[in-house]
């Protein structure tokens, strides 16, 4: 061997040893969100977001048999009535339904969907696919015969969890956020009831004012009512305070399905703790019993579903039921509603989300500690949580940990909410409100966190130097406790990590041709002048006469153009509903771009630039 030959050989054995220590060294997270089980109750499949695979869990080992990698962040599973067949949606931009065939143990087709898939619900003869296309706002409709969209249909403001009537005809989608202006008596998201057969909305049922983050829905097993997990925001009063529900409570909406219509809504906290982000949701079998994942609190309710029903049919009637509640209308507002039908379980594990169950046991996602919580709800049975490992246990980062605190609401006093609540995956909650940074009766819209590190000053007058500051304040002023420096520290690394999700306005990742018209007209009309790329702010405060009422002629921070797709409502009170408002309706004066003179096709293709970054 010449020694060109064994130098060679010796680099790329050096450089194999090299790539192996940098992969072992490499942590590498589960985070388990979406969970289903299959119709013998054996075995569970785990969706699990940043490894990018479906996990196999035998439930009578405990033990995970198989991990089957998928196209990109699985969101959701659905398995085919006669189990051979996982249909996964994949939450990107491209985003996919991945058909994972059993038996062989490998994705084997594609359905490419919409922008962030996520939810998959067969209908009950196993023929079509419903899913929720987060952030084009429609939800997909397949055809399983020809693995083919068929349609697409419009609903309210990123579709995040669905469920189905037990005859198929009609689809129940909770939406996450609230869509319209933030400025009026109401801001609320809705749910939409889909006509499968018209492949229509029939109807939008409204939920109480304050409701948003609807992150769990399901059918009762009779088919009779809806249920609906979000929170329940009390943003028109000043944060002044926390405890009793103050600003943030927990909520189940319930949902009268043959009325499509809201029965009522009850609060999931205690009148001193409480019960925050709650998500996955799932009723027994026999259909007397409903249980929901915490995320923000880690722990389970298990709910008994017949006294809750009586109880709400006795409210209606008139029949005063608690101290708080006379009439049907308190009990949004009634802490200790649940008293005596609701028992609390925490769980060993951290962050629970999607969530399913057997029999009398209960299996969560435990998205923060790789692991599958399980609680066996049985009366009779003496609760001892327990959590299945995922895989290998990995040495927590900073970055991991600073994504933990912020969702985890046992931070806060009283529990009552988590940096999450108000800005779910860091970005907005499309509400006003009125915090204590600027003093009180002057309340704004909340901000995404994306780049907030990026573009001092902070807030939207600018009243903190550096989102460092704010991050500090926010846990002093907002979740009312003291923590440790390093807390805050990782809070601070896991916010520098977040990274803009492309545009649902690009076309397979480029400017549409209206966009690329947009961008001339974005440099004509000056907005370039105070949005110039790449963070698309100067990072300065201007009046450009937005200011009303005891805002009026205040210099507003210049805030990034980067995902502001996701946002709206637009302006620092969420009056206006579309960036088209912004630059027209309100942007008298041309001081918040040159838009007067230009056509109305001009300002739709300058809006589409805008909303493509």
């Amino acid at each position: 061997m010449t020694s060109r030959i064994i130098k060679k050989v010796l680099i790329m054995a050096f450089s194999a040893i090299v790539v192996t220590i940098t992969a072992n060294a490499r942590t590498v997270y589960l985070s388990p969100t979406a969970l289903a089980i299959d119709k013998e109750g054996k075995t569970l499949y785990v969706a699990e977001v940043t490894a990018k695979q479906v996990a196999i869990v035998d439930l009578v080992s405990g033990k995970v048999t198989k991990n089957v990698r998928v196209s990109d962040e699985p969101s959701g599973i659905a398995i085919a009535p006669d189990g051979s067949v996982l249909y996964v949606s994949i939450a990107a931009p491209e985003g996919l339904v991945d058909i994972v065939k059993l038996s062989k143990g490998k994705v084997t087709d594609r359905i490419e969907v919409g922008h962030t898939a996520i939810a998959p619900v067969l209908s009950p003869d196993g023929k079509l696919l419903y899913v929720c296309n987060r952030f084009n706002n429609n939800v997909s409709v397949i055809d399983l015969t020809s693995n083919k969209e068929i349609a697409k249909i419009p609903v309210s403001r990123e579709p995040f969890a669905m469920t189905i009537t037990t005859d198929g005809k009609f689809l129940f989608v909770a939406n996450l956020l609230p869509a319209g202006a933030a400025d009026g008596e109401y801001a609320a998201a809705a749910v939409s009831v889909i006509d499968t057969e018209a492949r229509n909305v029939a109807t939008i049922i409204k939920l109480p004012n304050g409701s948003g983050s609807l992150h769990g829905i399901c059918i009762s097993p009779d088919g009779k009512h809806v249920y609906v997990t979000h929170m329940l925001s009390r943003y028109q009063l000043p944060t002044t305070q926390l405890e009793r529900g103050w600003m943030n409570t927990s909520a189940l909406s319930i949902i009268d399905v043959a009325e499509k219509k809201l029965v009522n809504s009850v609060l999931l906290d205690d009148v001193d703790l409480g019960a925050a982000n709650p998500w996955g949701i799932v009723c027994t079998a026999d259909g007397k019993t409903i249980c929901i994942a915490h995320a923000g609190t880690h722990e389970i309710s298990v709910i008994n579903r017949e006294e809750l029903h009586t109880k709400l049919d006795k409210v209606a009637k008139g029949e005063k039921v608690s101290d708080a509640s006379s009439t049907a209308a308190d009990v949004p507002n009634d802490l200790s509603f649940l008293v005596g039908l609701r028992k609390r379980i925490k769980l060993s594990g951290n962050g629970p989300r999607g969530i399913v169950i057997t029999g009398t046991k209960v299996y969560a996602a435990e998205y923060f500690t790789d692991t599958i919580g399980m609680i066996d709800i049985n009366p009779e049975v003496r609760p001892e949580p327990q959590s299945i490992p995922l895989g290998a246990k990995q040495s927590m980062t900073v970055v991991r940990k600073g994504e933990m605190y912020f969702n985890d609401a046992d931070l806060c006093f009283q529990h009552w909410q988590s940096c999450a609540t108000c800005h779910p995956d860091a970005r907005v909650d499309g509400l006003n409100w009125d915090l204590l940074n600027d003093g009180i009766g002057n309340p704004k819209q909340s901000k995404s966190m994306l780049f907030s590190h990026k573009t001092p000053p902070t807030m939207i007058l600018g009243v903190r130097e550096n989102a460092e500051i704010a991050v500090r304040k926010g846990m002093q002023f907002i979740q009312f406790v003291m923590r440790p420096e390093e807390d805050a520290v990782a809070i601070d690394e896991y916010l520098k990590t977040l990274k803009p999700v492309d545009s649902p306005y690009l076309v397979k990742g480029r400017l549409s041709a209206a966009a690329k018209r947009g961008a001339k007209i974005y440099k004509k009309a000056k907005c370039a002048e105070c949005h110039p790329a790449p963070l698309f702010t100067d990072l300065n405060r201007y009046n450009v006469g937005i200011g009303i009422g005891s805002e009026k002629d205040r210099e507003f921070d210049t805030p990034t153009l980067v995902e502001i797709w996701r946002t709206a409502p637009y302006l620092y009170d969420g009056r206006a509903v579309t960036m088209e408002e912004v630059l027209t309706k309100f942007n008298q004066g041309d001081k918040h771009g040159k838009t007067s003179d230009l056509s109305p096709e001009q300002k739709k293709d300058l809006a589409e630039y805008v909303l493509s970054q």
